[in-house]
C-alpha cells in the first residue's frame, strides 16, 4: 500500500512538473509573438522634407529604444520591398541605417558568386564613417523609398572602406565592393543629408522636377505608407 501511495505521489509530481514546463514554453511562445506584433511599420518620409537634408547625429549604446527602432526600420524596409533604409527616412536625424540585399540574390544578371554574397548580406550600421571610396566609378539605375517612381543612373566608386558599429555596438572596419558597396553608399548619403538625385546631371534634374514636385504634394501612390512634406499626412 505504501509503495502504491509513493508511486501515485511520484506520478502526480511528474504530471505537475510537465504541466509547469508546458506553461513555461507557452509563455515563451506568447512573448515571441508579442515581440513580433510589436514591430511597427513606420511612414517613410517623402522628398522635400527638411529632415532628409540634415546630417545625422551620432548616438550611444544607451540611445532610447534603440533595439526597437532597428526592428521597426527592418520591418518598414521589408514592407516597402526595399534593400536599405536610413533613420532620416523615418524622421530620425541620427546616424543609423539598415541593409538587407537578399532580394538581389535571385538576380540572374549577376554571377552565382555575387548572388550568394548578396543573398546573405544583412547589416545594421550605427555611427558609420566612410574611410575610403576607391576603384572605378560605375553606373547603376538607383531608386529611393523616399522618392517613389523616380529612377536614374548614378555613378559611384566600386569599392569602399567603412567604419561603423553593429547593433550590439561592436566596432568594425570593413571593405565592401559591387552592389553591397553601392547600397551602403546610398544609405550612407542619407545620414549625410544627400539624396541620389543630387548626383545626376542638371538636365536630368530638370526632367524629373515635376515628379519631385508631385511627391512633395503627396501626388504619388506607392504601396507603402508615406508622410509628405506639403500634406504632412500619412497614407
Amino acid at each position: 500500500m505504501a509503495v502504491l501511495q509513493f508511486f501515485l505521489v511520484f506520478m502526480s509530481f511528474k504530471i505537475w512538473a510537465l504541466f509547469i514546463f508546458l506553461l513555461f514554453l507557452h509563455s515563451i511562445n506568447i512573448s515571441r509573438k508579442a515581440h513580433y506584433l510589436y514591430k511597427m511599420i513606420l511612414p517613410i518620409i517623402g522628398y522635400g522634407d527638411p529632415i532628409l537634408r540634415k546630417v545625422g547625429e551620432p548616438i550611444t549604446k544607451e540611445h532610447p529604444n534603440l533595439a526597437q527602432i532597428i526592428a521597426d526600420m527592418y520591418e518598414t524596409m521589408y514592407n516597402a520591398s526595399g534593400v536599405g533604409l536610413a533613420a532620416p527616412q523615418v524622421a530620425l536625424p541620427i546616424r543609423l541605417f539598415v541593409i538587407d540585399t537578399s532580394p538581389f540574390g535571385t538576380d540572374e544578371d549577376l554571377s552565382a558568386e555575387e548572388q550568394k554574397q548578396l543573398a546573405n548580406f544583412k547589416q545594421t550600421f550605427i555611427n558609420a564613417q566612410m574611410i575610403l571610396e576607391d576603384g572605378e566609378e560605375w553606373g547603376f539605375n538607383e531608386g529611393c523609398l523616399s522618392i517613389p517612381e523616380v529612377r536614374e543612373d548614378v555613378y559611384r566608386n566600386e569599392r569602399i572602406t567603412i567604419e561603423f558599429y553593429d547593433e550590439d555596438f561592436n566596432k568594425k572596419t570593413e571593405v565592401y565592393d559591387g552592389l553591397i558597396a553601392r547600397v551602403i553608399q546610398h544609405e550612407y548619403d542619407h545620414i549625410e543629408g544627400i539624396l541620389f538625385t543630387d548626383k545626376i546631371s542638371s538636365l536630368k534634374k530638370r526632367l524629373i522636377k515635376k515628379k519631385l514636385s508631385n511627391i512633395m504634394e503627396g501626388k504619388t501612390r506607392p504601396d507603402y505608407k508615406m508622410k509628405f512634406c506639403a500634406k504632412k499626412t500619412s497614407r
